[in-house]
């Protein structure tokens, strides 16, 4: 029988802690534009809705693995993972993801409001449920549109802190939806032996390679416009304006680089690009927000 602590380790790893932590700081990043710069966020609320967020994250990340228990079992990227080993039954896994949801959900509604509560578990299903059961197994274009429910964490930050939604953070969510296929197409590129082992119809599995990373290109240049979006709504400024067009350009031409000449070590390496993207932009818009 495995130890507690043990258990808990695996349980811990089926939550995604570092897609879960990413998620979270755009969250974060909502609910500081949220509130005007001269006045900071109450850092209760800020924690709390941080907390229920990542909760009920962790929960449908936990639901995820449990459901795609056979297809990562048939993948080196996630044959590791308990749900596909059997090292956590069934019944244990399916009760962590049950207590995080609640815990979760219970935070949210009496912590935060219940408009981020809705949208949380609107999500929520949209993940775990949705893209998971149905989407992801039928079309190649399964991480665009499944891609929405991963865009919403600006949205979900916005909402703790306003009781409302603005068209900035509709904005933010786009940019979001928009930066998923290239980054996830990179991990799927490099891993594609794992995709034609497990059966899904991933786009370079289906499409080919050169269809694929001719794709990721166009989305960044998408992706370049609207980030710039907050700029035109004159919502950002110069500091913003100045990050968006370096990061996005340096993002497109890597991908620009990968469909010339394509490698899988440069695949992965525009994988680890596409994060720190996310990461500075939204940090940008941070800076420029109080500066």
């Amino acid at each position: 029988m495995p130890s507690t602590s043990s258990t808990l380790r695996q349980l811990w790893t089926l939550t995604k802690p570092r897609v879960t932590l990413l998620a979270v700081f755009t969250a974060i990043i909502g609910m500081c534009l949220a509130v005007p710069a001269s006045t900071a966020p109450p850092l209760g609320k800020v924690l709390l809705a941080a907390l229920g967020i990542w909760l009920l994250a962790a929960s449908a990340f936990t639901v995820n693995c449990l459901l795609e228990a056979h297809t990562d079992a048939k993948m080196k990227r996630t044959a590791w993972r308990a749900s596909a080993t059997g090292a956590v039954s069934v019944p244990t896994t399916l009760g962590s993801a049950l207590v995080l949801g609640l815990a979760g959900a219970a935070v949210l509604w009496f912590g935060v409001n219940g408009l981020t509560l809705w949208l949380t578990l609107l999500t929520f299903f949209g993940y775990a449920i949705f893209y998971t059961l149905w989407l992801k197994p039928a079309s190649p274009q399964n991480i665009v549109i499944g891609g929405a429910s991963g865009a919403m964490p600006p949205v979900l930050g916005w909402a703790a802190m306003a009781n409302e939604v603005s068209a900035l953070a509709w904005v933010l969510v786009l940019i979001i939806f928009l930066w998923t296929p290239p980054h996830f197409w990179a991990l799927a590129l490099y891993r594609r032996k794992d995709y034609e082992e497990s059966g899904l119809p991933m786009l370079p599995v289906t499409h080919g390679q050169r269809y694929t990373t001719l794709h990721m290109f166009l989305y960044t240049l998408l992706l370049l416009a609207a980030s710039l979006m907050p700029v035109a709504m004159r919502e950002m400024g110069a500091i913003y304006a100045a990050s968006a067009l370096l990061l996005g350009a340096w993002f497109a031409w890597n991908c620009w680089r990968l469909h010339q000449n394509y490698s899988d070590t440069l695949s992965r390496q525009i994988f680890k690009i596409s994060i720190t993207y996310l990461m500075l932009l939204f940090a940008a818009l941070l800076v420029d927000h109080y500066v």
